[in-house]
C-alpha cells in the first residue's frame, strides 16, 4: 500500500464516518471519524467530545441524522466516535493515521463525511489521500432524478464511474521557476484503466443498464488519453451485450446538458469525472442529493458525502442530510442489508417529494432536525 506524502500543515475541519463490520453478518459497528482536538484541548487527549462543536462543519450533524435514521430502519449498527489525528502520523505522514487505514481495511467498509480542502495551497487533500492509501479505484455516483422535486429535467437516470487514483490527480507536480512556471503530470495507467473500465462494464450488467459511454479527450492528449481509451475497447469487447460507445469530454458536458437521457453509465479518467458527476449532481438538484460511494479490491468500499463543509450554517440546525443518508444506503447494500437501505430510501424521498419539511438547499424552510424527525415519522 503506498504511503500517502501530504504537505504537514494544520489540519482542516471536517467529519467521517467509518463502518465496520465486528461480528459475523448479526452487527456492524460505524465509527464516525471526526475532526481533530482543537489548540485548547490537553495534547495527551485523543477522544473527541461526545458533541464536536459548530466550527467543525456540518459533518457532526448530517451525521448525528444518519445514526438515528438507521437506527429507527433496524440497521444493526453499533456506533463508535474516533477522531483524526490531532498530528501527522509519521507512518503514513498524514492526519489520516495508520491505525485509521488498517481498521479500514479490516473491516472493509465505511462512510465518510465531508472533508474541506485548501485551495492553492496548504496540506493535501485528504480525500486523495484516501483513495490512493486504501487503492479505492473507482469513485461511482448515481444521479436520478428525485420524484416530487422539480428541477430543468424530469427523466435523469445515469452513473458516472471515475478512475479513482491517477490522472491528474496522481500528486506529481512542482515548479521549475517559482510562480513563473509550474507543472502538473497527468499519468495514465494500463492496470489502473482496465481495473476501472471491466468495473463500469461488469457494474452495466449486475444493475441492468443499458450502455457505457467512454468519456476521454484522446483527440488532444492522444497517448493518456489515447492509453485510457484503447484500453476501454479492449475491455468492452469482453461485454458484447453492453452497448459502447465514445465521446470526447466537451461533448459530453454539451450533451448532458442538452439531454441527460441518452446517457447511462458513463467511465472516464479521474479529472474528467470530477467534473462530469458535480455537473450530473446538478442536474437532479445538487451535491445535497447526490449519493457516491467508492470501490477498492477484495470488496472494499468507502461512500462519501461529496459536498462541502458549509463552515456559514454550521452548528445553526440548517444542513441537508439527504447525499450522507443515500451514500450511507449504498453502502448498506454493499453490506447487503438492502432491506434497511430501501426503507431510509423511501423514506427521504418520500419526505422531499411531499414538499413540508425541506431543507433551505431544497427551496424549504425545515432545519436539519425537523427533516430528520420527518423522515423517521415516515419510517414508523
Amino acid at each position: 500500500m503506498p504511503s500517502p506524502r501530504p504537505d504537514p500543515r494544520r489540519p482542516h475541519a471536517c467529519s467521517t464516518l467509518r463502518l465496520t463490520k465486528t461480528r459475523a453478518d448479526d452487527l456492524i459497528s460505524l465509527t464516525p471519524l471526526l475532526p481533530p482536538p482543537s489548540p485548547a484541548s490537553s495534547p495527551r487527549r485523543r477522544r473527541p467530545p461526545p458533541h464536536p462543536s459548530a466550527g467543525d462543519g456540518i459533518g457532526p450533524e448530517i451525521s448525528d441524522s444518519v445514526v438515528r435514521v438507521f437506527a429507527a430502519a433496524g440497521a444493526p449498527i453499533d456506533w463508535d466516535r474516533q477522531s483524526l489525528a490531532a498530528e501527522v502520523d509519521p507512518r503514513t505522514n498524514s492526519f489520516v493515521s495508520q491505525d485509521n487505514l488498517d481498521s479500514l481495511l479490516r473491516h472493509g467498509a465505511g462512510l465518510k463525511g465531508p472533508m474541506a480542502t485548501p485551495i492553492g495551497k496548504g496540506h493535501r487533500s485528504l480525500n486523495i489521500t484516501l483513495r490512493q492509501a486504501l487503492g479505492l479505484y473507482a469513485n461511482v455516483r448515481p444521479c436520478k432524478s428525485l420524484p416530487g422535486y422539480k428541477t430543468r429535467y424530469d427523466d435523469v437516470d445515469l452513473v458516472t464511474i471515475r478512475e479513482n487514483t491517477e490522472g491528474e490527480y496522481s500528486g506529481v507536480e512542482g515548479e521549475w521557476a517559482p510562480s513563473e512556471l509550474a507543472f502538473s503530470m497527468k499519468i495514465i495507467t494500463r492496470r489502473a484503466t482496465e481495473r476501472v473500465c471491466r468495473y463500469a462494464f461488469q457494474y452495466a450488467v449486475d444493475h441492468g443498464r443499458r450502455s457505457v459511454t467512454c468519456v476521454h479527450k484522446a483527440n488532444i492528449m492522444k497517448q493518456s488519453d489515447g492509453l485510457f481509451l484503447r484500453t476501454c475497447r479492449e475491455v468492452s469487447e469482453d461485454f458484447p451485450s453492453v452497448p459502447y460507445r465514445e465521446m470526447i469530454v466537451d461533448n459530453a458536458c454539451m450533451q448532458l446538458v442538452s439531454d441527460p437521457s441518452q446517457f447511462d453509465v458513463l467511465v472516464m479518467p479521474n479529472l474528467y469525472g470530477d467534473i462530469l458527476s458535480d455537473l450530473c449532481a446538478g442536474l437532479i438538484g445538487g451535491l445535497g442529493l447526490t449519493p457516491s460511494g467508492n470501490v477498492g479490491a477484495d470488496g472494499l468500499f468507502l461512500a462519501e458525502a461529496v459536498h462541502g463543509t458549509a463552515p456559514d450554517i454550521a452548528g445553526r440546525d440548517l444542513a441537508n442530510p439527504t447525499a450522507l443518508l443515500l451514500s450511507g444506503c449504498m453502502l448498506l447494500r454493499h453490506l447487503g442489508r438492502a432491506a434497511e437501505a430501501d426503507r431510509v430510501e423511501r423514506a427521504t424521498l418520500g419526505v422531499i417529494a411531499e414538499g413540508r419539511w425541506r431543507t433551505g438547499d431544497l427551496g424549504g424552510t425545515a432545519k436539519t432536525s425537523e427533516f430528520t424527525q420527518a423522515i423517521l415519522d415516515a419510517m414508523a
